[in-house]
């Protein structure tokens, strides 16, 4: 145990059993709670297309809407989808109908309309191997290469809390600088990003010579949130990780990924993101603009 002289707030010792005594600002500081459950009434909307997909165009956010996008490119109609925007910075995530299908209250979430009974998915990692399997596409069949898919989905799945919830938190998010939490978590992340330079100097893709969802849960993570989300991508010194970058600029070239990472985002400027997508046809009133680190 530290001396409690040098701790922050001065004197600050952990108690024998923590309880909530502070109103804990920063981003979002209203809706860091310690139980779960919903705390609203507000039913779901659901609209004409087979697939329902609850969310916010967040790195998680984006991982599905990618998926489904590429699903449609590659004729796969079934995956026509309604994108309902949950604004986590309100907490809409904390709306029954929300909590009904994830009781983690944690976008996104997707409702299968196209089967009966229908079939709820949350976690992001569960809802690309659901609609991956379900339509056949982005996983393969055949080991070691779905072995290799699924090491770098549980990879993201697991890393994930370090960049966003630790870094992105303490750099962007928290209402006060702590050297230690930014300096640990800076660290962390920088040795994530090593791992994947290190790997893609010898793989086109993250399974190899295949595209697939492991590739589609990380790009908005590893190194797009620290461009787009973060702004860290400086801090971290993204560009120095140039085989991460190749691979990133690669990925970010195909216009499913161009489509999908827009669905679902708020924004000041109009025309720039998607609040809602309904049909492909909603794209049509987007201004491209360029893929941040592109």
């Amino acid at each position: 145990m530290s001396d409690p002289k040098h701790n922050l707030p001065a004197g600050y010792e952990p108690a024998k059993v923590w309880t909530q005594k502070n109103a804990y600002g920063g981003a979002f500081g209203s809706s860091n709670r310690p139980v779960s459950g919903a705390t609203f009434e507000k039913v779901l909307p659901v609209g004409k297309q087979p697939l329902q997909l609850y969310s916010q165009g967040t790195p998680n956010g984006q991982k599905v809407t990618i998926l489904l996008e590429e699903l449609l490119a590659a004729g796969h109609a079934g995956a026509e989808y309604d994108a309902w925007l949950i604004d986590i910075f309100k907490g809409d995530q904390f709306g029954s109908g929300f909590t009904e299908i994830n009781p983690n209250s944690k976008i996104p979430a997707l409702v299968d309309h196209s089967v009966d009974p229908t079939i709820e998915v949350f976690e992001t990692g569960s809802i690309l191997v659901y609609l991956a399997e379900k339509f056949g596409a982005f996983l393969p069949t055949e080991q070691p290469a779905r072995t290799r898919t699924l090491n770098w989905l549980m990879w993201q799945m697991g890393t994930a809390p370090f960049v966003g919830g630790g870094l992105g938190h303490f750099y962007a998010y928290a209402p006060l600088k702590i050297e230690y939490a930014i300096d640990r978590y800076a660290m962390e992340v920088k040795r994530q990003l090593d791992v994947l330079d290190k790997h893609l100097a010898k793989n086109q893709y993250l399974a190899g010579d295949q595209y697939t969802i492991a590739d589609m849960a990380v790009w908005p993570w590893q190194p797009g949130s620290l461009f787009g989300v973060y702004n860290t991508h400086e801090f971290v010194g993204v560009q120095e990780y140039t085989h991460l970058m190749r691979w990133y600029r690669e990925v970010a070239e195909r216009p499913a990924v161009a489509r999908g990472r827009l669905v679902n985002r708020i924004s000041n400027k109009p025309g720039e993101f998607l609040l809602e997508r309904h049909a492909a046809s909603d794209f049509d009133a987007i201004v491209p603009t360029p893929i941040p680190g592109t």
